[in-house]
């Protein structure tokens, strides 16, 4: 029985390597999915596939594979580690968190609609108000979250 890669006639080191690629790409638009260590040990391995390195099947091709893993997965960590501003751990954002905070209304919000779009600091989140339309421009504070969007009242 074949297998995908050899009915498309690609080899698995080259799958490894594209996908690999495309991880760290991905990591690279927007960071903090943390597949930059898979990503590298994918290309790694592709690599080592391509370079006709038996990785599956002989023990010094296992023992080599897991060798090189784990010395890239590790200087990769020390990258991340140096890239990461020292002392500083990483924030995550969520809806509950910004309660109290204000930002701009970047499009109109109504109060039965979430399509209105409120700017908090970098980012841009769907919101609702409770009872009044509340126009682009205008500095508003959220009051809740609820779902995936937050609720709004305008600052006066």
């Amino acid at each position: 029985m074949y297998c995908m890669a050899e009915i498309l006639g690609i080899s698995f080191g080259w799958i490894l390597v594209v996908l690999g690629t495309i991880f760290l790409l991905v990591e690279a638009a927007t960071p903090g999915f943390f597949i930059a260590v898979p990503a590298t040990v994918m290309i790694i391995l592709g690599i080592l596939l391509l370079l006709g390195m038996d990785i599956f099947s002989s023990g010094l091709g296992i023992l080599v594979a897991v060798s090189i893993t784990i010395i890239v997965s590790l200087l990769t960590i020390c990258l991340y580690q140096r890239l990461t501003p020292e002392g500083i751990p990483p924030v995550t954002v969520s809806r509950d968190s910004l309660v109290g905070m204000e930002g701009k209304v970047i499009r109109k919000v109504e109060p039965s609609s979430i399509s209105g779009k409120v700017a908090i600091g970098e980012q841009e989140w769907s919101a609702r108000s409770e009872r009044d339309v509340i126009p682009k421009g205008a500095r508003v504070r959220v009051i809740r979250s609820e779902g995936v969007h937050i609720v709004v009242e305008e600052v006066r």
